[in-house]
């Protein structure tokens, strides 16, 4: 197939047309066009941009294949998207696969010697390898999905979060059993079974963030994604929420350290979502949300001496608001006996060796000096121990 073909094919791409804007395909399809005294330096450009994902061309094209958000996938959430579609489908993943396997000198006959030759897998079967990801669709996802599980909400898009908090559960001593009912609620969602939006309420540095974080990464393999919202965000959830409705996956969105002042106009929006609306609730989307407040509501003395005609019915709405989440879970300040095996437990995983009772000493007086035990301090104390700190 002649450079003049192979550009025409790729610009007849249909199910595959987002391929056109990677990076990668936008430098090939550059030197595909580039006339004869600029070919050696679009070449050149393609091969950088080429390298820098490995030199085996066969399987940079096919990782993007695989992670493109197709029009089959979006038309049928990995099932089958028509007679129409599969056709192009298949053809399209004639020519992509061709292209995959072609060599330098088979896509640019005469290309100069001087540039390296990228390394083809003339074996590779793409036809394959995409039903086998098309069948997996529900764990691995597909566009940005299949690269990323954690994301934030920015002017109603989502935005990958490239570096997220390692954080594992196993990393977090001292709350076992309250995490527990929080991964059994995350364990239904992901198999389709009802599932609660969930509140994890408790003090400050227990852990409430680090357990949906942790979740998240425990379970990304499974088809777990993780959106952060903040709380001025909260009226583009509704639309979101349909976005994600035919997605394959399973969503939490996450809404860390939640409180509301009574007349905030975002109390009324989490709380038409928390009660679904005409459209009914998302079956793979949950909502977790921290809070240091039980009922989420700041409330003054004077909002229970106002002059509210319907004081007590006004109460009663604003502190129904946590009532709404099917599960909540409290996370209290650790009393001295979790304090001391959390502190245990970090320390072995730090690698910090100290006899226990004078672990326990110095770490009651670090916490005393940080304002109370908690997970927190017991992480801060333990960290400037490895680091050789003195406290």
């Amino acid at each position: 197939m002649q450079r003049v073909e192979w550009s025409a094919r790729l610009d007849a791409l249909v199910v595959f047309r987002g391929l056109l804007d990677a990076p990668l395909v936008q430098a090939l399809r550059a030197a595909l066009a580039a006339g004869e005294p600029e070919l050696g330096g679009a070449l050149a450009a393609f091969e950088a941009a080429l390298f820098r994902r490995g030199t085996n061309w066969t399987r940079a094209l096919l990782d993007l294949l695989l992670e493109d958000e197709n029009l089959c996938l979006q038309v049928a959430a990995g099932g089958d998207a028509g007679p129409v579609l599969e056709k192009a489908l298949t053809e399209e993943l004639d020519l992509l696969q061709a292209l995959g396997r072609a060599g330098l000198d088979e896509v640019f006959h005469g290309a100069p010697d001087y540039l390296p030759r990228w390394q083809t897998d003339p074996e590779a079967d793409y036809h394959a390898a995409y039903q086998a990801r098309r069948a997996a669709v529900g764990r691995k996802g597909y566009g940005l999905f299949a690269r990323y599980h954690v994301f934030t909400l920015e002017d109603g898009r989502l935005t990958p979060v490239r570096y997220p908090d390692p954080q594992r559960l196993s990393e977090l001593p001292g709350y076992e059993r309250e995490r527990e009912k929080v991964i059994a609620n995350t364990r239904a969602l992901l198999e389709g079974r009802p599932a609660n939006n969930v509140l994890l309420y408790g003090d400050a540095g227990t852990g409430k963030s680090s357990t949906v974080k942790a979740i998240a990464n425990e379970f990304a393999g499974d088809g777990l994604r993780l959106i952060e919202v903040k709380k001025n965000q909260l009226y583009q959830i509704p639309a979101l929420m349909d976005d994600l409705a035919k997605n394959p996956l399973k969503f939490i969105l996450f809404i860390d350290d939640l409180s509301f002042a009574a007349n905030d106009d975002n109390f009324a929006a989490l709380k038409a979502i928390l009660e679904g609306s005409v459209g009914g609730r998302s079956h793979n989307v949950a909502v977790y949300a921290t809070s240091n407040r039980r009922h989420l509501v700041k409330e003054s003395m004077a909002d229970r001496t106002g002059d509210d005609l319907h004081a007590a019915d006004t109460r009663q709405e604003l502190m129904s608001l946590a009532a709404r989440f099917g599960l909540t879970v409290t996370f209290q300040q650790p009393d001295k006996a979790r304090y001391d095996g959390i502190l245990l437990e970090l320390a072995r995983q730090y690698g910090v060796q100290m006899p226990s009772d004078q672990l326990f000493m110095k770490g009651a007086a670090f916490a005393l000096r940080a304002g109370g035990r908690s997970p927190r301090v017991a992480k801060q104390f333990i960290e400037m121990l490895a680091g050789g700190v003195s406290v």
